[in-house]
């Protein structure tokens, strides 16, 4: 069989750094990856609209890849233009505008988070040689714990490329020993609930990895108040998801993000709810980008709780009254308990006659 080769036109080659390629491959975002070859290809010129549009994505799947690019370092939001919104500025490409269903950052967030995010070491991914890892490796030092450790958490003996993702996560991403080891068992506590008790890869543990140190997760405090507010985030999301009425699967990716957006913007399942009532209302359906405006406008306007969003952007349901979580859901043939008590009351009535 005859090898076919795959030839770019002159006019359609690009060139990325090595080191973007690393940076996107440990990241593990393919809606990011491909949204930043969007944007060198057309060299900038286009809106996030049309990026959408090309790519076959929701603005909130543009938005969410477009965070990605940004804590990367593969693009800046520029604010500097008078009259735009913020845009994201890769070197020598124009702007592309951000949409709906990314986190929209407001006074209650921690600003100590924030100021760990600023302060976190940047890491560029390297190959270390076996002296290197073996140096550090030695008996009693704190590596050799992580290693020992790790073996014994995953019951096995890590591989030499297994060893320099570990050795990275370590000496590249600036982890603490103690820390690493939380994550090991974190990814494995995680790998065992959604991989069917599989052990997870060190190349998983490596993405996790990067994503603490995105977060500015340097100690065992931060550590931990980060888990619990993943597993409470994680509680809501299933309390939105059976608002949703959504059973017989996960969210997709895009819709992920926007679910977590709303959570991060301080909203619970019971205002979801209103949201999803008015949006099957108006449309039919769960439109996604229709109910996520609904969820923006209330956000910009501080509205987060079903009392703040009922008693100042209350609407009618069509009979003079105001509309009530899961009014749109209630169906015919469905228990009445005022009206079961009141049937009672006559069956007693009646036995004592």
């Amino acid at each position: 069989m005859a090898k076919t080769k795959f030839i770019l036109p002159g006019p359609e080659t690009v060139t990325i750094s090595g080191q973007t390629i690393d940076k996107l491959l440990r990241a593990g975002d393919g809606d990011a990856a491909l949204l930043y070859l969007y944007i060198l290809k057309t060299r900038g010129q286009s809106t996030s609209d049309e990026a959408a549009g090309a790519l076959g994505y929701s603005a909130g799947a543009i938005a969410g890849a477009m965070d990605v690019l940004s804590r990367l370092g593969l693009i800046k939001l520029d604010d500097d233009r008078s009259g735009s919104e913020p845009a994201a500025r890769v070197p020598e490409v124009a702007p592309v505008a951000q949409e709906p269903c990314a986190v929209v950052t407001g006074p209650s967030r921690d600003a100590e988070s924030a100021a760990l995010k600023q302060s976190a070491p940047v890491a560029e991914p390297r190959n270390y040689s076996i002296d290197e890892i073996g140096r550090e490796a030695a008996p009693g030092s704190n590596f050799a714990m992580v290693v020992e450790e790790t073996q014994r958490s995953l019951g096995k003996i890590l591989s030499p490329d297994e060893l320099q993702r570990l050795f990275g996560i370590y000496d590249g991403l600036r982890l603490p020993a103690e820390v690493i080891l939380l994550l090991v068992t974190h990814c494995i506590s995680e790998s065992r609930h959604s991989g069917g008790g599989r052990m997870p890869s060190l190349r998983n543990i490596e993405k996790a990895a990067y994503t603490w140190e995105r977060e500015g997760i340097f100690s065992l405090d931060r550590a931990e108040e980060y888990l619990k507010a993943l597993d409470l985030r994680r509680s809501v999301r299933g309390e939105i998801k059976r608002v949703l009425q959504i059973y017989d699967r996960d969210f997709i990716a895009s819709e992920k993000r926007c679910v977590d957006a709303w959570i991060a913007n301080g909203f619970g399942a019971d205002a979801v709810e209103i949201a999803y009532d008015r949006t099957v209302i108006k449309t039919g359906k769960l439109a996604w980008e229709y109910m996520d405006s609904i969820m923006n406008s209330w956000h910009s306007k501080n509205l987060h709780t079903p009392k703040e969003i009922l008693e100042k952007d209350g609407r009618t349901n069509g009979k003079g009254t105001r509309a009530q979580p899961g009014d749109a859901n209630k169906k015919f043939g469905a228990p009445n308990h005022e009206e079961i008590q009141r049937m009672e009351r006559l069956l007693r009535k009646m036995k004592e006659e």
